[in-house]
Parts: C-alpha cells; structure tokens; sequence
C-alpha cells in the first residue's frame, strides 16, 4: 500500500512536471517547440501596401489656401454685387494631402473640403465650382490644374469633399516646392512638368 502511494505521487509529479514543461514550451519562442504553438520560425507575411521608412521621412509638401481664393461667390446673371441675387457662396474649409514617390516622382493626392450656402437667388440643382490645384517651385509652374467640380445644392448648406488625385512632379532635391487649392474662376488650363 505504501509502495502504492510512492509510486502514485511519483506519477503525479512527473505528469504535472511534463505540463509545466509543455506549458512553457508552447508560450516560449524557441525552435525546441514541439508542437509549434506560439512559436518557432515566423512566415514572411506578403506584402500588403505597408508604409516604409521612406514615405514617412520623405518630403510631403504642405498645401495653401491663399486668401483670396477661400471663397466664391455667383450671382445671376447682371446681378453681380448685388446681394439680393447671389446664387450661392462657396468656401474652402480645410486643405491637406498625401505622397508617395515612385519612378523618381513624388505623387500626391490633394483634397479640399468646404459648403456651399445657397443664396436668394438659388436655383437648386448642380453647380460647378472652379477649383485649382497649383504646384510650384519659385516662379516655376510644375503642375497646374482647374477642375469644374460638381455639388449640388438645394435651399439648404451643402458640404463638399474634392480631391486631385493626378498630382506628379520630380522628387525635388530641395524642399522648395510650394502646392496650392483654391478657388479660381480663370481659364481651364492644364500645366504639367515633364
């Protein structure tokens, strides 16, 4: 009987011992585990667009709102400067954008968000509104771009989201470039760098 319950607990300890050996097994990272829980060698992952160093110290201009190109005002037609018949009146909220180079050039997606706030004069339905992307370095134009963009309105504010995905220049070996959006009832014209 005594033999017995030696021989008992020396089972017990030696399997609680072996758990205590798995257990640790499973949670350490060694090449020694066995069942290859928690552990072992590590699959390379694919890769799935993940950001690199680069593209977080690379240079990413900043976008400018000029002044006077923050707000636009229409009018029906003869009625400019008269109160009493604005169509409507946009303005430019916020600006900002997004790099990334490939091929020696630096991409960049250029967003503006603002409202357009109908007048007296409104006549609900789609308006354009002119709004330019300009990249420029010192007085030379990189890239300039006046877009028709598309909102409509109704008798309400209306809240507007643009972007300009089609930004390309030369990565710059300064940071001098300097990238603008705003309003811009100028011709459309398309200037680009080659």
């Amino acid at each position: 009987m005594v033999r017995r319950s030696i021989h008992g607990r020396f089972l017990a300890a030696f399997a609680l011992a072996g758990f205590i050996l798995g257990v640790a097994g499973c949670q350490g990272g060694g090449t020694g585990n066995i069942l290859n829980l928690g552990g072992g060698a590590k699959k390379e992952q694919p890769d799935t667009g993940k950001v690199l160093a680069s593209d977080l110290l690379g240079y990413c201009p900043k976008v400018t709102l000029k002044a006077d190109t923050g707000s636009f005002n229409k009018y029906i037609k003869g009625g400019e400067e008269d109160p009493a018949k604005l169509a409507y009146q946009a303005s430019i909220g916020d600006v900002t954008r997004s790099c990334n180079r490939a091929g020696g050039m630096l991409n960049m997606n250029v967003a503006v968000a603002g409202r357009v706030v109908p007048g007296p004069a409104v006549a609900a339905g789609t308006i354009n509104l002119p709004i330019r992307v300009a990249v420029v370095r010192g007085d030379e134009v990189l890239y300039s771009q006046l877009h028709d963009y598309q909102v409509t309105v109704g008798t309400n504010a209306t809240q507007f989201v643009f972007n300009d995905p089609n930004v390309s220049v030369p990565i710059p070996a300064e940071r001098s470039l300097q990238v603008f959006a705003g309003f811009d009832s100028g011709p459309t014209k398309k200037k680009t760098a080659e």
